[in-house]
């Protein structure tokens, strides 16, 4: 019944914590309390920049409608100092290169400046612990729960948390399961959104459509049966940029043009975009959304077209 008011109020769209992308909130109605929402992709995707971009809307939204929550983000890959230059970058629309050797202009350091006080304003909460046990992330929420009243955890990501004391297996499969249980479990004790990154088997990469799929989660254990929702983060352009066609032996330098022209062609629809593939959605559809990605900003926004793709494209 709480579930259907909240929605109800939100005219039936967004009942959950907002994702900062439009398309991305109306095919999930936002991140649920309780959730585990596995986000996943192959190096280079932008699983990392498009969760900092989720974890700092949600923590610093002033858009109608939407409330800021507390976030904590677990980064065990990164340090905190490079995530907040990450997050610096894309809030002030800087690059992050400019950033570290200070290549700044005036207007470029005010706009720094101004983002620096937004972020510092947050109620934001970075964790860069190495090695952390999943027993020691619940016990670190529960505390931000507690305190700061904590209102989505992210978790960069997965495959790096060593499991609970007292569990630690040899088979790598039952870790990974008791990882995403505990996660799970994690979720509904604070009732908060659970984001965690995985992963991807190098399967991806052997294959002619590199889209991911549920099959390509790495050790993926019961990480599939664990998430109420599993998002895969792809980008075309990445691939395409890696297989500019050279001229074959003996190729005719019309065939070789036609080859290139088409290459060109799929370059330039697949600029600046990336897919964000719902491919489980415990309790709702599922299906991609198109959205941009500035890489210099490692930025993720709404394209300005109506951008949902059915199941199945």
């Amino acid at each position: 019944i709480t579930q259907a008011d909240l929605a109800r109020k939100s005219d039936g769209h967004l009942s959950g914590t907002s994702t900062g992308l439009t398309d991305l909130n109306n095919l999930l109605g936002g991140m649920h309390k309780s959730d585990l929402i596995i986000l996943a992709g192959r190096p280079g995707m932008g699983k990392t920049a498009l969760a900092t971009n989720i974890a700092f809307h949600a923590a610093a939204t002033t858009r109608t409608g939407e409330t800021a929550v507390p976030v904590a983000f677990f980064s065990l890959e990164m340090a905190a100092e490079q995530l907040g230059t990450r997050i610096l970058s894309e809030r002030a629309q800087i690059d992050s290169e400019q950033i570290r050797r200070g290549k700044l202009n005036s207007a470029e350091f005010d706009q720094l400046v101004a983002a620096s006080n937004t972020i510092a304003s947050a109620p934001f909460f970075i964790d860069d612990t190495p090695s952390l046990s999943v027993s020691q992330l619940a016990s670190r929420a529960r505390r931000l729960k507690r305190t700061s009243g904590l209102g989505l955890i992210i978790v960069d990501y997965l495959q790096l948390l060593t499991p609970q004391l007292g569990v630690r297996s040899e088979n790598r499969v039952q870790e990974i399961s008791n990882i995403s249980r505990t996660l799970k479990a994690i979720a509904k004790d604070l009732n908060v959104p659970v984001v965690a990154l995985s992963q991807l088997s190098r399967a991806v990469e052997m294959r002619e459509d590199k889209r991911p799929n549920l099959a390509d989660l790495r050790e993926s254990g019961s990480i599939e049966q664990d998430a109420d929702v599993v998002m895969f983060v792809y980008r075309e352009e990445y691939y395409l940029n890696k297989r500019e066609p050279e001229r074959k032996m003996e190729e005719s330098e019309d065939t070789f043009n036609i080859r290139h022209d088409e290459w060109l062609r799929k370059m330039q629809n697949s600029e600046n975009k990336a897919e964000v593939i719902v491919a489980k959605q415990r309790h709702g559809p599922t299906g991609s959304v198109l959205v941009h990605f500035e890489k210099r900003f490692t930025h993720f926004t709404d394209l300005t077209e109506s951008t949902h793709l059915p199941e199945g494209f």
